[in-house]
């Protein structure tokens, strides 16, 4: 069981930080700025290799990587020529888009492994009904074990996904259920859902409206083309950005409380699980943790690249550099918190295996 949660996280974090690097790589280069290192992981070099101007490595501590780029520090005695494509002498424009491509690629990441898993095919829920609630709406209304939903208020529906979804934010107006029958009679039904607490993915109360029905356990494979897979993949990726934005509101607003966060501990133990689930639900893994990556690394913290962002974002509103005494304590600070952070989930990973 350890090994498999210590391999199947390698290559999870392995996959996205590589991903995540690349997109500053691959930026940098397009955008004809000098590139001296490549690095997976940090710390002092295990393996590489010098290939041009650039080295390509492999170091000791794989909780993260770098691109090291020319002229990065402001440090370095550069020749006229390599001014040119010094990091720091490029327009705030392209360096923007250097430090914004890491979190990019794994957005762009995520839409892809969302679109693959499409497009492999997903089980879900048809669109039968399974049971009908005594003395709920749905059973005034006249609808029947059995039968099926096929369109709601003229728009078609072949999930129960997209059932609950136009169900629950009715907001009780009266809905027109179009259903076919067992025989393959078909008709309409008119009826409003019935407001109900429940609680939302944060445990928060949230109203929503039902009418009494429960899916039957038919499933079906669904299977997207390439152009369907990919736009759902978007919409997904999307849907899970704006959740984790809201979640890490919530935990510096005290809504959540931050015990919920884990380290590299948990996801070392969630990543063996969805390997031995299978490579799909891996995949979904790795796709959502790629998000939180991508969101992370934009957050306005100096020494991540949304710290950079900032920096350069003020840059381009004044027309002046940040003085790099002042970027320099900003990173410090910035490495200080992310410490108190990463030893913060590190505690909270040891008192869940302790608690099991």
């Amino acid at each position: 069981m350890i090994g498999i949660n210590v391999a199947s996280v390698i290559i999870l974090l392995g996959v996205l930080i590589f991903v995540h690097e690349l997109g500053h790589f691959l930026t940098a280069k397009l955008s004809g700025v000098g590139v001296l290192k490549f690095s997976l992981g940090f710390g002092p070099r295990l393996i590489g290799r010098k290939y041009g101007e650039t080295e390509y490595r492999i170091s000791l501590i794989p909780l993260g990587g770098y691109v090291k780029l020319l002229g990065e520090s402001g440090a370095e005695q550069l020749s006229p020529e390599d001014e040119k494509r010094s990091f720091l002498k490029q327009p705030v424009l392209k360096k923007i888009g250097i430090v914004a491509a890491g979190p990019g690629f794994n957005f762009l990441f995520a839409v892809l492994a969302f679109a693959v898993i499409y497009m492999s095919g997903f089980p879900t829920l048809t669109n039968e009904i399974g049971s009908v609630q005594s003395g709920s709406s749905a059973q005034q209304a006249g609808l029947r074990e059995g039968d099926r939903i096929t369109a709601i208020d003229g728009e078609k529906v072949t999930t129960w996904t997209e059932i609950a979804e136009a169900i629950g934010g009715s907001k009780g107006r009266e809905l027109t259920i179009q259903v076919q029958r067992p025989d393959g009679a078909t008709g309409d039904f008119r009826l409003k859902g019935r407001p109900t607490t429940v609680k939302n993915l944060f445990g928060e109360d949230a109203e929503s409206y039902k009418i009494g029905i429960q899916a039957s356990t038919e499933v079906v494979i669904k299977r997207e083309n390439p152009v369907r897979a990919v736009l759902s993949g978007f919409e997904q990726s999307w849907a899970i950005t704006e959740l984790t934005f809201i979640s890490i509101y919530k935990i510096i607003a005290g809504a959540i409380s931050p015990s919920n966060l884990g380290g590299p501990i948990l996801i070392a133990q969630m990543a063996g699980t969805q390997v031995k689930k299978g490579f799909l639900p891996f995949i979904f893994f790795m796709a959502i943790l790629s998000i939180n990556l991508a969101v992370l690394n934009i957050l306005p913290i100096p020494v991540l690249d949304g710290g950079h962002l900032f920096f350069f974002l003020i840059e381009m509103v004044t027309g002046k550099e940040i003085n790099m005494k002042w970027r320099e304590v900003a990173q410090q600070i910035g490495f200080f918190l992310l410490i108190l952070l990463m030893l913060f989930v590190f505690y909270n990973d040891i008192l869940r295996i302790f608690e099991e």
